[in-house]
């Protein structure tokens, strides 16, 4: 397990490039410098952080408030599943008739659905679903995903194995 800096993949039902009040954060280039400094280490000191982009320790302790007050980053630990009990990984797409959003809505609150984006690709929804094993992956798909008001069906890839898995999209 580690910290992780997740720039720009907000949790906020609402579009992570804005802002928690609606409008889009500005950032300058000591918020990014920040954001670099925290995806390099979540846990990195405030003082060491003012050290590589000048400013004082609690100008840095200010501005990273503000960037998560503002939903513009969020510091969180990331772990590898199969260490928490977690043995069965997919990424389904589904295929909605009517409200999209509203189907959006109701995968969202599934606490077995870790993220949730609407497309416009083959899929309307792409979700990644957490699982203890199969019987439970099958349950979350076939008797809660698919009993969604909309869902008109669903294609299911489950994950062999775990390549890659980074959050340091943020500043590039």
């Amino acid at each position: 397990m580690h910290s992780d800096v997740v720039a720009s993949r907000s949790a906020d039902p609402k579009d992570s490039r804005e802002s928690r009040n609606g409008t889009t954060p500005h950032l300058d280039a000591v918020s990014l410098g920040i954001i670099e400094q925290l995806q390099e280490d979540g846990r990195r000191p405030y003082a060491a952080i003012g050290k590589a982009v000048g400013l004082s320790e609690a100008a840095v302790r200010q501005r990273v408030q503000k960037l998560l007050d503002q939903g513009v980053m969020q510091i969180v630990a990331v772990t590898d599943p199969l260490t928490v009990g977690f043995r069965r990984q997919a990424m389904v797409g589904i295929h909605v008739e009517g409200d999209v959003e509203s189907v959006a809505d109701a995968v969202t609150a599934m606490s077995e659905c870790e993220y949730v984006v609407m497309t416009a690709g083959s899929f309307d929804l792409m979700v990644e679903v957490v699982c203890e094993d199969d019987d439970h992956l099958l349950d979350v798909i076939n008797k809660r995903i698919r009993a969604i008001p909309g869902v008109r069906s669903t294609e299911s890839f489950v994950y062999l194995k775990l390549k890659k898995q980074t959050y340091m999209w943020g500043t590039r």
